[in-house]
């Protein structure tokens, strides 16, 4: 029973969530002081053009009645249709989202794999010069905004030094080469099995997936850092010390088995954390993603477009932090 009522808890709350998102995008979809009629019809369309197609996806009707109207259209997966491109925003999305899942993917993978030694050694050389320039570095991780990171990496590595191939997912020699099976032009080009192609594409790759990895790593260094101080204070790593255990085992086996679980939602916030936050990344660097679509979409006054990838980027957040409650549950046998 008690199992029962944590799962219709976590369904209510999920579905809470969900619901205000919606009424939020809803209602920013009604109170910019942008006209989606104009952007469709035209500024110099007659008004009686005007008040037809107003009158046709039901604009003139009281708030309320809209409201239902555009939930009705959700619960049948109908984001409305781009004005900017003439498709179903379902289908834009499908076309630019795994572009940013790919990106975000390496981002949090590179992340990790540096932030948490980092940060595991930062707590167990605290005080040293190691864990001082550790702390600098996530600081400034935190504090340099990542437009600014990734105009700098374009100068230094693109155009002073000339590693790095440029701006865009791939080189204009593959461009329509690779066959569009998953979205992530890695994965489709060693499906594919052209190599030529898959190492382009993970030179475009590399110098986005670093910048925007930088901006989670402070946070997964500094979060880490914090879970192995209080875990290294434990009475359990004094006994374990007084057993005479060697110094990388309790440093891992006993300090850093401790901290896992929790060190789970830090990640799983910081990749749902990266897959909305990648606007800036993605225009800086040309990259044909969810927040490229946004952008775009948003400069052309194609609410549709806004509030459907908005729509779409809150509910994989939602998701994502449902995932990390339910491991924290599944891995931890105290919170079960």
């Amino acid at each position: 029973m008690l199992r029962l009522k944590g799962i219709a808890q976590t369904l209510g709350s999920v579905l809470v969530t969900l619901f205000g998102l919606v009424f939020v995008t809803f209602i920013i979809g009604r109170v910019v002081p942008i006209d989606p009629i104009i952007a469709i019809v035209g500024d110099h369309a007659p008004p009686d053009v005007v008040a037809a197609a107003r009158h046709s996806l039901g604009l003139d009707r009281p708030l309320p009645v809209q409201f239902l109207i555009y939930v009705n259209h959700l619960l049948h997966g109908d984001l409305g249709r781009s004005v900017m491109t003439s498709h179903p925003v379902t289908q834009d999305i499908a076309q630019y989202f795994p572009a940013t899942v790919e990106l975000a993917t390496a981002a949090i993978l590179i992340a990790m794999l540096v932030g948490i030694p980092l940060g595991v050694f930062a707590a167990a050389w605290q005080g040293s010069r190691f864990d001082q320039a550790v702390r600098v570095l996530s600081l400034a991780g935190q504090s340099i905004p990542v437009f600014v990171l990734g105009l700098i990496a374009l100068l230094v590595f693109y155009v002073k030094l000339g590693w790095a191939p440029g701006t865009g997912q791939q080189d204009v020699l593959y461009d329509g080469m690779v066959p569009h099976v998953t979205g992530m032009l890695v994965i489709d080009a060693m499906l594919d099995g052209d190599w030529d192609a898959v190492w382009d594409a993970l030179a475009h790759l590399a110098l986005p997936a670093l910048v925007l990895a930088y901006f989670s790593l402070s946070t997964i260094t500094r979060m880490t850092r914090a879970f192995m101080l209080d875990a290294l204070g434990g009475e359990y790593i004094v006994t374990a010390r007084a057993k005479g255990l060697s110094a990388s085992r309790i440093l891992w086996r006993h300090g850093f088995g401790n901290i896992a679980v929790p060190l789970i939602t830090v990640l799983a916030l910081a990749y749902a954390g990266l897959l909305e936050g990648a606007v800036l990344t993605e225009v800086i660097f040309s990259w044909p993603g969810i927040g490229q679509y946004l952008t775009v979409s948003l400069l052309n006054a194609d609410m549709n477009a806004v509030l459907g990838a908005t729509l779409v980027i809150g509910c994989v957040y939602i998701g994502l932090n449902m995932l990390a409650d339910l491991a924290y549950k599944l891995f931890d046998p105290r919170v079960r």
